[in-house]
């Protein structure tokens, strides 16, 4: 069935009016700086495969990995460079391995936000009050866990449901980066109308879940990273933003993280870049977002 071939101009304009791209918000970045790069890690761990009910050992060992070996590699490997990142974070992951948050905050250069309570899928759950209630759970659980409210959310499988663009403007967040809408910062609208909320759009070709996971089609490390930059000088081309979303338990492997390694080191030698966390990229824009 395709219902959408006998909607009026009306019905689909309505269709799509719930969340939508508004102005670029892109600025003259700090310090004369080309571009902004956001290194960004999605904790996903065990979550996703515990939200279906799933418990057999082996998926669950292979995911398990994120919080023993790969984030702890991560972690130093931002050490080293003296790097900030955005970790976005289900509740059950650090419910599980509680010990990641502290390390992630040893530094203090990094971020914490929040990708749902168990990594549920909102458009399966179509219930406003449950989404509503499982956010809030991660919220307050990260809340406590860092000592501050995050401000930043990035929904579980970038999947909305038709309510979540309500509910994330009732939770007052900061920023979103979920959408795709376009590759720099952008305003959110809903009905036309400003939400308040920054976007930070994220994209499937710059996801290394996409290219290493279980369903991946691209088995050379080598050329999923000239995939990532090509992207990177486009985006220094064009003065704009780099947002890189990786998982733990994918990138943190021996095979890839030596590659992430040598991109960091590619992107460092390009005068003017600045590495930033989704929280100040998004407060650095905001003046922008609130200018009518």
């Amino acid at each position: 069935m395709q219902p959408g071939t006998t909607w009026s101009i009306d019905q689909l304009k309505q269709a799509v009016a719930p969340v939508r791209a508004g102005r670029k918000l892109t600025p003259k970045w700090p310090n004369g700086a080309r571009v902004a790069v956001c290194l960004s890690f999605d904790i996903d761990n065990e979550s996703p495969t515990l939200a279906q009910g799933i418990t057999l050992p082996v998926p669950l060992s292979g995911e398990e990995y994120g919080a023993i070996v790969g984030l702890p590699r991560i972690l130093a490997l931002l050490d080293r460079e003296k790097l900030p990142a955005s970790f976005y974070l289900p509740g059950v992951s650090a419910v599980l391995a509680p010990e990641m948050v502290p390390e992630i905050m040893k530094s203090g250069r990094h971020e914490i936000g929040v990708h749902g309570w168990i990594h549920e899928d909102l458009p399966a759950l179509n219930n406003a009050s449950e989404e509503e209630r499982l956010l809030q759970q991660v919220i307050d659980y990260v809340t406590k866990a860092i000592g501050k409210r995050p401000v930043g959310n990035r929904a579980p499988s970038w999947a909305f449901s038709n309510f979540t663009i309500d509910i994330l403007r009732k939770a007052n967040f900061e920023y979103d980066t979920s959408l795709m809408a376009m590759d720099e910062p952008y305003e959110l609208m809903s009905n036309g109308q400003p939400t308040g909320i920054v976007e930070l759009p994220v994209d499937w070709i710059q996801d290394d879940g996409l290219y290493f996971g279980p369903t991946g089609t691209m088995p050379s490390a080598e050329l999923v990273f000239q995939t990532f930059r090509e992207e990177f000088d486009r985006a220094y081309q064009e003065g704009t933003m780099f947002m890189l979303t990786m998982h733990p338990h994918v990138i943190g492997h021996r095979s890839r993280i030596g590659h992430l390694e040598k991109f960091i080191s590619y992107m460092k030698s390009k005068p003017g870049v600045w590495f930033a966390t989704g929280e100040q990229i998004a407060e650095f824009v905001m003046p922008a977002a609130r200018a009518k």
